[in-house]
């Protein structure tokens, strides 16, 4: 009987590990709620659509910071107008969490 409750604890951790693993907000492809996180990204304060939070560990998402041709999932080019879209940096109730990174951009 304690083996068998023993495994049922065991599957069960194992299951809640691996859902929780899964639960991005990031699509596997780069997206959130139909937006491609790539592209010309303007700051703003109020209204953003999408609210971020820059975290050191376990992000969804890798961004590098380029001058030109953001055209890969992870590369963000700041701009003052002309935006793909917009965001707005927040340390609470974030929509996604991002770190900055020097290479490989992208989805964890």
């Amino acid at each position: 009987m304690r083996k068998a409750a023993g495994l049922l604890c065991f599957v069960m951790v194992m299951l809640y590990g691996s859902m929780a693993m899964a639960a991005t907000v990031v699509s596997s492809d780069g997206y959130y709620k139909g937006i491609k996180l790539c592209g010309k990204v303007r700051v703003v304060e109020h209204f953003a659509d999408i609210k971020v939070k820059v975290v050191d560990s376990f992000p969804d998402l890798r961004v590098k910071v380029v001058s030109s041709f953001p055209d890969d999932v992870g590369e963000w080019q700041f701009v003052e107008y002309g935006e793909d879209f917009t965001v707005q940096f927040v340390e609470s109730f974030p929509d996604i969490k991002i770190k900055y990174v020097n290479s490989f951009p992208g989805v964890e």
